[in-house]
């Protein structure tokens, strides 16, 4: 074990305090199902978790995701109907969720780099209507989740990290170290909810990102709101939104290196033309990205924009991980665009009057895919007012609030 004992203890008591921390409307109640969607490698993490939520009352289903050699085969050699198969009563159970606590602890990384991309975004297409039943869910009211990363040694490499010093990343990150690490959560997301509460009240029309590779502006949009941390994922002290996907112009960078579905992407360089990316290049990786960016309508528009201030978070390594690479802290801060999907709970109005068609008609972008893409420069951010008059919003990676 990576961790020890304690933090492994500590761990389980922080994501169940962010399950609830997540669900930003209604409570959860005694016999509440959750989901508990895990990686082999974690088991240590699932054990405390499955036991707390028991002696809490909740009635915990146990899903161990398949290891990464049975999906290998799986994408290796399904044929079309089978890439697209959901099991029979899948989306009856989903329907009955109401939480998921997921676990991320890869044994490999690259597993999938030989596979046609194309496939993994066709089973990723087929899989699209569980996941909306999820959001529904959670636009109600009836459903939370949060994510969490368990320290491997394939990860650690990858990072270019002894495991210890890998561990020990998650530690700080999560304040696992902490005599009471939910109430030190408690305080941090008080102090970050503050800054998403100053920047929903200003009368934001664009965002400009302005950094020595990349100058990208964003319009917000109508009906927006910024949401700070708030227990989706652990760590999480990022403050984001779902713009208007429509109004982005201009050319982001990202930094920062990834792994996704297998495949390491370094340096990618997007530009955008009325909304939508027009031209896609990496360093490393650039095939894999421009696939991606094509896996369906919205997958090369954006669907989220997010800044991290340097004074919350621990972070200062990459961590070979989205979970914990968007949450970067260092010299700078972060701010990272995810092309794809949007978040329905950036809508400032009641979630159960997003529509559909209110979504599309406010721009919220719609796609199978939700990628990260993370640049940790010094950065400038203004917002242009509605009055026109302009305000820096971050700089040297915090907000100037």
């Amino acid at each position: 074990m990576l961790l020890t004992a304690t933090q492994t203890e500590k761990y389980a008591d922080v994501l169940i305090w962010a399950l609830h921390a997540a669900r930003r409307n209604g409570k959860f109640k005694k016999y509440d199902t959750v989901l508990l969607r895990v990686d082999l490698a974690s088991l240590p993490l699932a054990k405390a978790i499955y036991k707390k939520l028991v002696q809490q009352h909740y009635n915990p289903v146990l899903r161990i995701n398949a290891p990464e050699e049975l999906a290998k085969d799986f994408y290796t050699f399904a044929d079309k109907k089978q890439l697209t198969f959901l099991p029979p009563g899948e989306k009856e159970f989903q329907g009955g969720l109401n939480g998921l606590i997921a676990l991320h602890a890869p044994q490999d990384l690259t597993y999938l780099k030989e596979i046609d991309p194309a496939r993994l975004a066709q089973n990723a297409v087929a899989r699209k209507p569980v996941r909306e039943i999820l959001d529904a869910r959670e636009q109600q009211g009836e459903f939370s989740w949060t994510l969490a990363n368990y320290p491997t040694e394939e990860l650690a490499k990858r990072a270019g990290l002894t495991p210890k010093a890998y561990a020990g990343q998650i530690a700080r990150a999560c304040f696992l170290d902490e005599k009471y690490p939910v109430k030190k959560w408690q305080e941090v997301t008080k102090q970050i909810g503050e800054i998403g509460k100053w920047l929903s009240a200003l009368p934001i029309k664009t965002l400009r990102v302005e950094s020595k590779d990349m100058d990208l502006e964003i319009l917000l949009g109508a009906q927006r709101k910024f949401i700070a941390g708030g227990g989706c994922n652990i760590p999480s002290f990022e403050i984001f939104t779902s713009p208007d996907y429509r109004g982005t112009k201009g050319v982001y960078f990202a930094d920062l290196s990834s792994y996704r579905s297998g495949n390491y992407v370094k340096g990618v360089r997007l530009e955008f033309k009325n909304g939508r990316a027009v031209k896609a290049t990496a360093e490393q990786g650039e095939s894999f990205v421009r696939k991606m960016l094509a896996m369906d309508k919205g997958a090369c528009q954006i669907g989220e924009f997010s800044l991290t201030d340097r004074r919350f978070s621990k972070i200062n390594k990459f961590m070979a991980d989205i979970l914990f690479d968007e949450n970067f802290g260092g010299k700078y801060g972060n701010c990272h665009v995810a092309v794809g999907a949007s978040y329905a709970d950036t809508f400032s109005g009641a979630q159960k009057d997003l529509t559909p068609a209110l979504k599309k008609q406010l721009g919220f972008n719609d796609s199978s895919l939700h990628w990260d893409l993370i640049n940790t420069q010094d950065k400038v951010v203004t917002a242009t007012l509605k009055d026109g008059s302009k305000k820096v919003i971050y700089q040297k990676g915090q907000f100037t609030y």
